[in-house]
């Protein structure tokens, strides 16, 4: 994406270069990842919204090998956490050790562009916690210092949502810090194929994967996508979707205001990776399973009877007027 440079505040410009953006990201990851078209645009999305995202699905789709692709297509540096019930805050955020009689703080993995925590339900809830700071507020505060992180500054988690022994469920106020939660699913057959013989073209796929954007450029689309036009429309409408879910009898805890700001940041991103400078209903209704699904939680006699958080989502969506074409642009 050579002239990716060029994009700047200007709505029509950014939005021109978000969709050249995400066919560019999407060529480059598509070398190493076979069929993660969408999961890659919601990464995008996440990037673009300044936002964290967890990729949650079952062990062997490739959730690992999608973030270092993803790192390594937009030029960022990338550091890996694996969670285990060992692991300490101070093995992601850093330390200090004693060198020539006098204590040197030594970063920890956490001071990178993009920090993936591998099974982030391994690690034991005083880890967990350790990233709040990190994924809120941009910094790591230890002995009395606060250090701020490099910008920009992105989480992947990774979770197997199947297997829950030896897990430690993430409490309610982390998941609502992850912007989107993203599933990859398994590939179609031919895919499955694909991924079965890519050794013999190559013994890491990752080196098929070439850099489509720099630091700067990356910089520009974020700008671009924050001035992506909202209209009070669209702002009341992704506004009542949140609400709703507030007063859902299947839920006992609805979304919260930190979700409408999630929302209307994340169907800005996705207008920009769609080429427009305004955002549509569709957008919102597009981004609002991956914003509002980890937010919220069933009524545990509801879940008995059948409910599920998708369920209700998808009614929520069904229940609420969407509003007139004219209106939203």
């Amino acid at each position: 994406m050579s002239d990716a440079h060029e994009a700047t505040t200007e709505p029509g410009r950014g939005a021109l270069q978000g969709g050249r953006f995400l066919h560019d990201l999407d060529e480059a990851v598509g070398k190493a990842v076979v069929g993660a078209q969408l999961p890659l645009r919601l990464l995008a999305t996440a990037v673009l919204a300044d936002g964290h995202a967890l990729l949650e699905d079952v062990p062997g789709v490739g959730k690992t090998l999608l973030a270092r692709a993803f790192s390594q297509a937009l030029g960022l540096t990338f550091a890996r956490v694996q969670g285990t019930p060992d692991l300490l805050p101070t093995d992601v955020t850093g330390s200090s050790i004693l060198d020539h009689g006098d204590f040197r703080f030594v970063p920890g993995p956490v001071f990178t562009n993009v920090l993936l925590v591998d099974e982030i339900n391994r690690a034991t809830p005083r880890t967990q916690s350790s990233l709040l700071e990190a994924m809120q507020e941009r910094q790591v505060s230890a002995e009395g210092i606060t250090r701020p992180l490099p910008d920009p500054f992105v989480v992947l988690a990774t979770q197997n949502p199947i297997e829950l022994e030896g897990t430690f469920a993430l409490p309610e106020a982390q998941l609502d810090r992850f912007l989107l939660r993203i599933s990859l699913g398994y590939p179609d057959e031919e895919g499955e194929r694909t991924i079965a013989r890519r050794y013999q073209a190559a013994e890491e796929p990752l080196d098929a994967v070439a850099r489509v954007a720099d630091p700067e450029e990356l910089g520009a689309m974020r700008q671009a996508a924050r001035t992506v036009a909202v209209s009070p429309d669209v702002e009341a409408y992704l506004v009542a979707l949140v609400r709703a879910t507030r007063d859902h009898p299947d839920l006992r805890l609805g979304a919260s205001p930190r979700s409408s700001v999630a929302l209307y940041r994340a169907a800005q991103a996705w207008a920009l990776l769609d080429g427009r400078a305004f955002t549509l209903p569709d957008d919102v209704r597009a981004m609002a399973h991956a914003v509002l699904d980890h937010r919220v939680l069933l009524d545990i006699d509801r879940e008995l009877r059948g409910a599920t958080v998708s369920g209700v989502i998808d009614a929520v969506l069904d229940s609420t007027p969407v509003p007139l074409a004219g209106d939203a642009d």
